[in-house]
């Protein structure tokens, strides 16, 4: 069995202008591993994600995809190594309809995986298959984070990254959410998310690592972050 992180940062420093927003980050996901990246708001988790897939390049560090070093590489590059990043604000195509925006991501994985097909995504989101020929501004909120992980899982990728999975959403739409992606876990894809739904979160991951001003202060099981009451009300605000 491969145990090649997908991903492995080390060291990483970011910025944002003068801002040293990332201090010296050692960061990793091995293959089909869930990691809960949490923190409050401003606390590092977008940067590092960004920083993960190419959007900012870091001061200081590296980036390895699959084995290789790829810091700051174009970020179409990183989804080509089968990294899917379902970024906070979902980015869907307003002016493309529902089949289109999903049709025109569809590609075979790295490694030639096919599991997730068109009709697979329809049949895990019999929502969207209602709304095939809507536009995406004509969704709602939680149908257009659905039409954006679908689309994230029509390339077949190795490790989808969710940023804020259900920022936004009715609760009856989050828990929707939350069934989806406890069942693309069962299939064995790796995921990074973030999200303030502590116990949601923390209940479908493998670690969790809580971010404080740009460095790791926690990493472990959601059990052992429960058995830290101390530091989920100090840095979580639970």
């Amino acid at each position: 069995m491969n145990h090649t992180p997908i991903i492995e940062a080390q060291d990483l420093h970011s910025y944002y202008g003068a801002s040293h927003i990332l201090h010296g980050i050692d960061f990793f996901v091995r293959p089909g591993e869930a990691v809960g990246l949490m923190g409050r708001n401003g606390m590092g988790k977008t940067t590092l994600i960004r920083t993960l897939v190419g959007h900012v390049e870091p001061r200081r560090g590296e980036v390895k995809i699959n084995g290789r070093v790829m810091t700051a590489a174009p970020p179409h590059l990183i989804a080509r190594e089968g990294i899917a990043y379902v970024p906070e604000g979902r980015g869907i195509f307003a002016n493309l309809s529902v089949r289109e925006n999903l049709i025109m991501a569809a590609r075979v994985g790295k490694d030639g995986r096919r599991d997730w097909s068109y009709e697979r995504v329809l049949e895990t989101f019999p929502r969207l298959r209602e709304r095939l020929s809507l536009g995406g501004q004509q969704l709602s909120g939680g149908e257009q984070q659905m039409l954006t992980i679908g689309r994230a899982l029509m390339t077949n990728p190795n490790l989808l990254i969710l940023d804020e999975a259900t920022e936004g959403l009715a609760p009856l739409i989050a828990q929707e959410i939350w069934r989806i992606i406890r069942a693309v876990r069962g299939t064995g894809i790796a995921a990074i998310i973030v999200d303030k739904n502590y116990a949601a979160v923390s209940a479908l991951t493998d670690r969790n690592v809580v971010l404080v001003k740009g460095r790791i202060v926690f990493e472990g099981t959601g059990h052992e972050l429960r058995e830290r009451p101390e530091l989920l009300h100090q840095h979580l605000g639970i």
